[in-house]
C-alpha cells in the first residue's frame, strides 16, 4: 500500500457476472465518489450480455476487460484462463486492494491471483455459508476459499460475521456492513421502469427465476411442471419467467413451458425493469440468492427452490422458505400462499435483515481505514 497520503489509493473491482455488478455497482460508485481512491472496473465477462446489461443499467464501464466467456465452458478451463489473465492484469496495474463480491469463479480466481501477488483482497458479502460444500455448487467451495484468502471481510449480517468468526477469521478483519444489494435496490425501486413484456393486470402475477448448477436436470424439470400446475390450479394467475440462456437451462423450460396459457417466457430482464417485475409479484420462485435478500425488502413472499440456503436470516424471519426443487412442495406451498390472506400476509411483512441501503458506505469507509486514507472512526 502506498504511504503518500497524495497518491490516489488504486482500487480494482472485479466483476464477473449480473449479480456481481448489481451488487459491486454501489461499491464502485462510492469509490469513484471518494477523493482518495483511484477505482479501476475490471470485467471478467464470465456472463457477457448479462453483464453488458447490467454496466449499462448503472452506467458503469468497464477500464479492463478479459472477455473470457465462450460456449459450454467447463469449470476447470474458465479457472485456469481467470488465474493467468488476472495475475497478467495485476502486473500491469499495480493496484492497491482488489474487490469482488460473492461466490463465482471470478471472485475465487481474483483472491488466488490477488494473494499469489501479494496483494490484499477485500471480499464484499463474506461469511456466508450453506455449510455443504455440494449445494450450492461451486459456490461454497467458492466463498470458502476466497474468504481464507481475504483481507478485509465485508460482512452482511451478524449470522455471516459469525461463521467468519467460527472459521478463525480476525476479529479485527471483519466488518458487518449490510448487503450492497438493498443500496441497489432502494434506488432501482425509486422508479418504475417498465418490464416490456404485454401482463395482464386483472391476474396475480408470480416471477420464477432459475439458474443454479444445481438446478440442471432433473430439478429444472420438476420447477416447470410445478409452475404449469399452479397455473391449471389456480386459473386467475400467471407467470412472468425471464428465462437464463444457459443451455442446460433454457432448451428445458422452453421445451416444457412454450405455449401454455398465462406463462410469458422471455428474456433475462435488465435490472430496472426485474425489479418493477418484483414490485408487481403476488409470489415470487427463486433459486436466486440475490433474490432471496431483494424480494422481502419490497414484501413479496419468496419460495427458495433450493435445499440448503446460504442466506438463513429471511427463513428464520418467516419471509422466505425453503421449498427445494421439488414439484409436490413447489405447488403445496404456492397454493397455500395464494389461496390463505393469513398465510400470505405472515410473509408479506416487508422485513428485511439485509441492510439499511448504507452498506457501499460502510465498505468505502473501512477500505479508506485500511489504506490509511481515512482516520479510524
Amino acid at each position: 500500500m502506498k504511504e503518500d497520503g497524495n497518491i490516489p489509493t488504486t482500487v480494482l473491482c472485479c466483476v464477473g457476472t449480473r449479480p456481481e455488478v448489481i451488487k459491486m455497482a454501489p461499491v464502485i460508485r462510492a469509490l469513484q465518489a471518494a477523493p482518495w481512491a483511484r477505482c479501476r472496473v475490471l470485467a471478467t465477462a464470465q456472463h457477457r450480455h448479462l453483464l453488458d446489461q447490467m454496466l449499462e443499467f448503472f452506467g458503469l464501464s468497464a477500464d479492463i476487460d478479459l472477455n473470457v466467456m465462450t460456449a459450454n465452458q467447463r469449470l476447470p478451463e474458465l479457472t485456469a484462463q481467470l488465474i493467468v489473465r488476472l495475475d497478467r492484469t495485476l502486473a500491469e496495474e499495480k493496484p492497491d486492494i482488489v474487490l469482488a463480491q460473492g461466490d463465482t469463479t471470478t471472485v475465487f480466481t481474483a483472491a488466488l491471483a490477488a494473494f499469489y501477488r501479494r496483494i490484499p483482497f477485500g471480499h464484499v458479502e463474506a461469511g456466508l455459508r450453506s455449510h455443504n460444500l455440494a449445494s450450492p455448487f461451486p459456490e461454497e467451495a467458492n466463498r470458502l476459499l476466497a474468504g481464507h484468502l481475504s483481507a478485509l471481510h465485508f460482512a452482511p449480517t451478524p449470522k455471516a460475521r459469525a461463521n467468519l468468526l467460527r472459521e478463525g477469521i480476525a476479529d479485527e478483519r471483519i466488518h458487518v456492513t449490510g448487503n450492497t444489494v438493498i443500496d441497489a435496490l432502494l434506488t432501482a425501486a425509486e422508479t418504475s421502469t417498465p418490464i416490456g413484456v404485454p401482463l395482464d393486470p386483472s391476474r396475480r402475477l408470480i416471477l420464477v427465476t432459475a439458474h443454479r448448477r444445481d438446478s440442471f436436470g432433473e430439478p429444472i424439470r420438476q420447477v416447470c411442471t410445478a409452475v404449469r400446475e399452479i397455473c391449471v390450479r389456480h386459473p386467475d394467475v400467471q407467470v412472468l419467467w425471464p428465462v437464463h440462456p444457459n443451455p442446460q437451462v433454457r432448451p428445458v423450460v422452453e421445451s416444457i413451458l412454450n405455449g401454455v396459457p398465462h406463462i410469458h417466457l422471455c428474456e433475462p430482464l435488465s435490472y430496472g425493469p426485474f425489479v418493477t417485475a418484483m414490485k408487481q409479484a403476488t409470489l415470487i420462485l427463486t433459486d436466486s440468492g440475490g433474490v432471496q435478500e431483494e424480494a422481502p425488502a419490497l414484501g413479496k413472499p419468496v419460495l427458495v427452490m433450493r435445499n440448503e440456503s446460504e442466506r438463513p436470516e429471511a427463513i428464520e424471519a418467516g419471509v422466505a422458505m425453503l421449498v427445494g426443487p421439488n414439484h409436490d412442495r413447489i405447488v403445496t406451498e404456492a397454493g397455500r400462499l395464494l389461496s390463505d390472506p393469513v398465510a400470505y400476509a405472515r410473509m408479506a411483512r416487508g422485513a428485511s435483515p439485509y441492510g439499511d441501503g448504507r452498506a457501499a458506505e460502510r465498505i468505502v469507509q473501512a477500505i479508506g481505514e485500511f489504506t490509511g486514507k481515512i482516520s479510524k472512526s
